[in-house]
């Protein structure tokens, strides 16, 4: 079996991964030169840490990241609402891990080149995508050049929010709403210990709204916050000192702090009308979108990957058909509207229109997690939450392989 991917992000690279280690030949398709550098998402949550494990790469992104421990809700002047503690949980098989998006590509790609089923093609553009009854490809411009077409038995679009594979199946139907704000990611070094932040920290604020995480382990951290959506990228970017000297405890003129990255991005509820047609399947952003409060993006995304990854591996060892692949699609997307999409938009609406002093009375969620230092039952159930966005396909399977 030959399986086409599209979109070298985390989600795309451990989808590959595991079915190369599976005995699939992988072709890795990404229109960028190498492993993208913008400020994302970098927790990592139980399903990412499951997929990664099977793509053989956990070892190396648990050394190079970081588990986190307290994670608390702030008012806007940092002083703290709630704290879950070990917010991880740092004994569970599957703890949180924190790695910069960045990082952990740069990982996934040095495991890429190790392994001979796959082949990943930088600089190389999906246009457009076809399929037949025995086969799928790829039209592509390489390196800004002459177009080709890659031929396989499937194809995977996992590329992203302005997915071409989502775009060649459907146009530019993509089910859903945008938020009217924007938020603004930078990565940048400031001494937040010495104010007493957690590893995670939410501010709820109607106005300003934002999140400080710490991002890895000699003091890097990701700053995220509120802008207007109206606003430009140039004004973004000229207001985004008076910005932080506003948000940021000690309120910090530019020589202050070390900013490495800047990114705004809009917020998105969304989702793909199917996320599969016939031998073309879509995982991750390029299937469905939601804000990042919570981490269900990513997480929602490696829990596709999961559940492809079973689908395409049932059909390698000729114990599933193609029904399977309608089975992913109609299972994925009831997740996603069922789990994800409420989930994360109740998760952004918390921080974003909840007042602060009356949170805890008003808000069941943040009564809960108040509760949970004094019944450590509420923080297990709490911690079991997350497993909601997975599914096991591999319940499908014929017992006998025609292998």
């Amino acid at each position: 079996m030959h399986v086409i991917v599209v979109g070298a992000g985390p989600c795309g690279f451990s989808l590959s991964l595991v079915l190369a280690r599976a005995g699939i030949q992988v072709t890795l398709l990404d229109k960028a030169d190498g492993v993208g550098s913008q400020p994302r998402a970098a927790h990592i949550f139980a399903p990412g840490i499951q997929i990664l494990r099977r793509a053989g790469v956990l070892g190396d992104v648990r050394r190079a990241g970081f588990v986190p421990k307290n994670s608390t809700f702030r008012r806007a002047d940092g002083t703290p609402i709630v704290t879950i503690e070990d917010f991880a949980p740092s004994k569970s098989p599957d703890a949180v891990t924190v790695l910069p998006i960045d990082t952990l590509g740069k990982i996934l790609w040095i495991h890429a080149q190790k392994n001979d089923n796959i082949s990943v093609k930088w600089g190389c553009e999906a246009l457009d995508v076809g399929q037949d009854e025995d086969s799928a490809w790829v039209t592509v411009r390489e390196n800004g050049g002459v177009e080709k077409t890659i031929k396989g038995d499937f194809v995977c679009g996992c590329d992203g929010a302005n997915s071409q594979v989502r775009k060649s199946l459907f146009g530019r139907d993509f089910d859903g709403k945008t938020w009217n704000d924007q938020m603004v990611a930078t990565n940048v070094y400031y001494p937040f210990d010495e104010f007493g932040y957690d590893d995670l920290n939410f501010f709820i604020d109607r106005k300003d709204w934002h999140i400080i995480a710490r991002l890895t382990k000699d003091g890097l951290w990701r700053v995220s916050y509120r802008e207007d959506g109206s606003k430009p990228l140039r004004q973004v970017l000229d207001d985004h000192p008076a910005r932080f000297e506003h948000l940021l405890p000690g309120h910090p003129k530019p020589g202050d702090y070390t900013i490495l990255n800047i990114s705004p991005y809009r917020l998105h509820q969304r989702s793909a009308q199917k996320y599969r047609i016939g031998r073309i399947c879509l995982a991750a952003d390029a299937a469905h979108l939601c804000n990042p409060w919570g981490g269900l993006g990513l997480t929602g995304g490696f829990a596709d990957a999961i559940g492809l990854s079973e689908c395409l591996i049932g059909l390698y060892l000729g114990r599933a058909d193609q029904s399977i692949l309608e089975k992913y699609d109609e299972v994925r997307r009831s997740i996603y509207w069922n789990f994800t999409d409420p989930v994360s938009t109740t998760n952004f609406m918390r921080v974003s229109t909840s007042d602060p002093d009356t949170i805890v009375e008003k808000d069941p969620a943040i009564a809960t997690i108040a509760r949970m230092q004094e019944d450590p039952q509420i923080k297990e159930d709490f911690d079991k939450h997350i497993y909601g966005v997975l599914h096991d396909f591999t319940q499908y399977y014929s017992r006998q392989s025609s292998l």
